[in-house]
């Protein structure tokens, strides 16, 4: 990441506001067409090929694939960044979708031992400790609880960890590409408990997943009863593998470790199991050495999916500024956008459905016209907490931490359209 003298970026208020004032009398169409796109038989006035022959038949595709037009929008990883890609976690291209909903085969994994193959008919949830009844339930047992449906976005506290120090690859997939947003089917833990009834001490929850990796977390019993959820579906069909089938738990608004996949056992139990994934990993570390105890919500952010360095602007004229927001502890409020480096700012677009702990699409429209940009996007949820920056951050955290960064982040936009990811200081 590049570092950034605010002082060196000249925008006054009058250009930053003509994104918006000016748009009634611009045209829309592009003033330049790549010379290869010319040189196309298929455009008009010609008559394109594909309406000259026969298409392929229904029985082609038994389970539908995206067109070979968008090959390149694919989950990526990062080679060095973990010890091996049994222990690894890949990137959503957030820059290249639509709307709110991530489709299940670009929904970013993240594995501590490799992919866990289930056969559903083995699959059981054992539910012990502090119970009056312990029970096991399999998948079947599950399908037959009251049903809910719940879109809900899932993102691991490392998402955006590079970027703490300033370290970090140019890339909008790779800097904040570890989040997904599906809706999710399934149970919730409440109706379950009151099969299993709950002692007076049962105060946590110890959720432990079936992979190699034995990966197990620490949940209050508050959140268990409030709305987390054993899913078996996801944007309507049944969990991918990577993605923890036969079945998982959901912890809405929290940090993606604690969503433990391949679910096989919650026990309850009076005082945290301080595993290894809440003590040594997936803390904070402040500036004097200590961890902070327990971070677990995911706190309003926002990024701006393009223009970014994968989406760069081809073209002089007005443009849709476009991007994600979203809060572990409601409903996203407000975005507002800036072209300065934050020195004004200007409320974006938020785009229906607006959901709790879920993704929210914003838009903005600007007009560019060859001048340098550097755009930010700040969230604002319905409890009233605002995105910080990283200063802000670091301010009290020191520079030591990885996890829960949720700062402004900015794209430089330089004169010949390209986008850069620098920081401002």
């Amino acid at each position: 990441m590049k570092k950034y003298k605010l002082n060196n970026f000249k925008l006054n208020r009058r250009d930053l506001l003509a994104g918006t004032a000016s748009l009634g009398a611009m045209t829309f169409a592009s003033k330049s067409v790549l010379s290869d796109e010319n040189k196309s038989k298929n455009l008009p006035p010609n008559l394109p090929e594909w309406t000259s022959e026969l298409g392929e038949g229904v029985d082609a595709n038994p389970y539908g694939m995206p067109s070979e037009f968008e090959k390149n929008v694919i989950r990526r990883n990062v080679e060095w960044l973990t010890a091996s890609t049994e222990s690894s976690v890949n990137f959503t291209p957030i820059q290249d979708l639509e709307g709110i909903v991530t489709p299940n085969g670009l929904c970013f994994e993240r594995h501590h031992g490799g992919v866990s193959i289930i056969n559903p008919k083995d699959f059981r949830l054992m539910i012990n400790g502090l119970v009056d009844r312990e029970m096991i339930f399999t998948l079947e047992d599950l399908k037959r609880f009251p049903q809910v449906n719940k879109f809900y976005f899932l993102e691991c506290a490392a998402n955006g960890g590079m970027e703490w120090r300033g370290s970090q690859l140019n890339g909008c997939q790779y800097t904040f590409g570890m989040i997904h947003n599906v809706q999710y089917t399934g149970v919730k833990l409440s109706d379950l408990i009151l099969e299993t009834g709950l002692k007076p001490k049962a105060k946590w929850v110890l959720a432990e997943g079936s992979d190699s990796s034995g990966m197990t977390r620490s949940i209050p019993i508050e959140k268990i009863l409030d709305d987390c959820i054993i899913a078996w579906a996801m944007n309507g069909e049944a969990l991918r593998s990577e993605q923890g089938y036969p079945a998982r738990l959901i912890v809405p608004g929290w940090e993606g470790n604690m969503w433990v996949k391949w679910i096989r056992r919650l026990e309850f139990g009076d005082m945290p199991y301080m595993t290894r994934e809440e003590t040594s990993k997936y803390t904070d570390l402040l500036s004097d050495g200590k961890a902070r105890m327990f971070t677990w919500v995911m706190d309003a952010k926002s990024v701006v999916t393009s223009p970014s360095p994968e989406k760069p602007i081809l073209h002089k004229g007005i443009h849709q500024l476009r991007g994600l927001a979203w809060s572990g502890r409601g409903k996203i409020k407000r975005v507002d956008v800036s072209l300065d480096g934050g020195k004004n700012w200007k409320t974006a677009e938020l785009h229906e459905p607006i959901m709790s702990k879920s993704l929210a699409r914003f838009t903005f429209p600007f007009e560019w016209n060859g001048q340098e940009l550097l755009i930010q996007s700040r969230a604002i949820d319905e409890t009233n907490y605002v995105q910080p920056t990283i200063q802000e951050l670091q301010k009290i955290r020191g520079v030591n931490s990885i996890y829960h960064n949720n700062s402004i982040a900015t794209w430089l936009v330089s004169k010949t359209g390209k986008v850069d990811n620098v920081r401002l200081g």
